[in-house]
């Protein structure tokens, strides 16, 4: 076997046992398994580094799965490559395992005789399935056409000490899943694929974003007035400084002074923090993209949102049809755009400016619809009855437009419809996957709007946005008519995978602490 010498002097026994109180040599040891833990102590004593610092590859799995495509070409090809052992079988002179890397899997086969006796002996008593390795060999296919690796040497990369999961069973406990996401990569491929999935995605947006001469700026996550959002904040102390700060709940009133700045196209991909309740799409830090151009209104975003999706969907899943659950959902253009009014009306058949506020208040209680209490004006009950009456019947793409302006103290008023602004969300699978204005610029009515965001705080909505004066005063030195939206990362994820639980699109949810 071939394996990095350590140089450095070794003692015959260098793994604690349980018993032993020195921590800084293996924490927790009670994940271990006792017998990986002899067949390490088994290959130190040999003198051999079970962790070497390097490997060189002359080709990924996938690469070389590529070459069978021309077998008659490679056949006999000396390949070198790397990743975790799965499903040894031992027979006796014979040795079959898989090996996999980020890319794929592929058969390797140790024949005795075809490397040195000691190594085979070491591969087949101290090796595991889960232990990361390196072999050298030529291509070629079993009696059954699998395409295999014949091992001529091997390198012990890393030494597991940790079981995986049984074979047949696998990794099913959810909340394990969520908590050892490590373990939920290594054994689940199909797991895997979906944060390559998110990787692509994100990085498409800022291809798409970049092409149109939009530029990509960071804005603060620390902060002293949090805002852009109703939304409770997480609070931290800066030592320093002396002073409480909020964790950002949203990117906008910081990009928006870019915008004021002189930058006419930007946007920031980042992690938000909103202090909120936990469930299937929501997590208190989520992934958004927030986009901003100059002299454009809502029209103009909802144009850009339709085509920046609908390229991505597109050129991510190669279809314009995605499953979700029961339902497929078509994201071809163009999408619905539809009024929150006439939505109302047309999913609930409910006219809200047919009725008093008292019979829409009796309305919002037969439909067990909460927080009605909270609802004083015809605007207010609007939005309240189609969150819930409408949002969960909008299942393909549909751009819900023209909100009341209680809900909505960011967004320019509404150019001919009174008492409204000019905001849209998209929603697709019965969620909110997007939110977009004609971004307010009146510095003094960005005044009143805060302060009457205020004053429902002070009365105790901890949702409510605080006033920002720096930022009003930034609005005073002009930001020219502007168009803004937020799109959530992790539904759109969602949504491309055919998911229905945010925590599956979360590298690592947050979870309560076991103890």
């Amino acid at each position: 076997m071939s394996m990095e010498i350590n140089n450095e002097k070794m003692s015959d026994n260098l793994v604690l046992s349980d018993n032993e109180s020195d921590n800084n040599n293996i924490s927790d040891s009670r994940v271990f398994d006792d017998s990986k833990i002899a067949k390490l102590n088994g290959i130190r004593n040999q003198g051999l580094n079970p962790y070497p610092h390097k490997f060189e590859k002359n080709g990924d799995i996938c690469d070389i799965q590529k070459k069978f495509d021309d077998f008659e070409k490679n056949e006999g090809l000396t390949v070198r490559t790397a990743g975790r052992l799965y499903n040894i079988r031992r027979l006796g002179k014979m040795i079959f395992a898989d090996l996999g890397d980020q890319g794929g899997r592929i058969q390797v086969t140790l024949r005795k005789g075809n490397l040195p006796d000691e190594d085979f002996e070491t591969f087949k008593t101290l090796v595991d399935s889960g232990d990361i390795v390196g072999v050298q060999g030529e291509l070629f296919r079993t009696k059954r056409g699998e395409n295999s690796i014949s091992v001529s040497e091997f390198f012990l990369l890393s030494k597991s000490l940790c079981a995986l999961p049984e074979k047949f069973h696998g990794l099913k406990d959810i909340e394990t899943r969520y908590r050892k996401r490590y373990l939920d990569l290594i054994v689940n491929a199909d797991k895997r694929e979906i944060f390559v999935m998110r990787s692509k995605l994100i990085s498409e947006i800022r291809r798409y974003l970049s092409d149109r001469e939009f530029l990509e700026f960071e804005t603060p996550i620390l902060q002293n007035v949090y805002g852009g959002a109703n939304a409770r904040p997480f609070t931290t102390f800066h030592n320093c400084l002396g002073q409480k700060l909020f964790l950002r709940i949203a990117p906008e009133l910081y990009l928006k002074r870019l915008v004021v700045g002189g930058y006419e196209k930007v946007f920031e991909i980042c992690k938000n923090f909103r202090n909120e309740d936990i469930d299937t799409t929501h997590n208190p830090e989520f992934t958004m993209i927030e986009v901003y151009e100059a002299y454009r209104d809502y029209n103009d975003m909802m144009d850009l949102t339709e085509s920046l999706i609908s390229e991505l969907v597109f050129k991510l899943t190669g279809s314009y049809e995605v499953k979700m659950g029961e339902n497929t959902l078509s994201l071809r253009t163009p999408w619905k755009r539809i009024s929150m009014e006439d939505a109302l009306k047309e999913y609930a058949g409910l006219d809200v400016f047919a009725h008093s506020l008292e019979e829409l208040k009796q309305i919002a209680i037969e439909n067990r619809i909460e927080d009605y209490e909270k609802a004083n004006t015809y605007g207010e009950f609007l939005a309240l009855l189609f969150e819930g009456l409408v949002e969960d019947k909008l299942i393909n793409p549909t751009f819900i437009y023209d909100f009341p302006v209680e809900n909505s103290p960011l967004a320019k008023s509404h150019r001919s419809k009174e008492g409204f602004v000019e905001r849209f969300e998209l929603f697709l699978n019965g969620w909110e996957l997007a939110n977009g204005y004609s971004e307010l610029n009146d510095p003094l009515e960005q005044e009143k709007r805060f302060e009457e965001q205020d004053k429902k705080r002070k009365l105790g909505d901890l949702e409510a946005q605080t006033i920002d004066y720096d930022f009003v005063n930034a609005l005073g030195y002009g930001m020219p008519p502007t168009g803004g939206m937020g799109l959530g990362i992790d539904r759109l994820t969602m949504i491309f995978s055919g998911l229905e639980s945010i925590k599956e699109v979360i590298l690592f949810p947050q979870m309560k602490r076991e103890d």
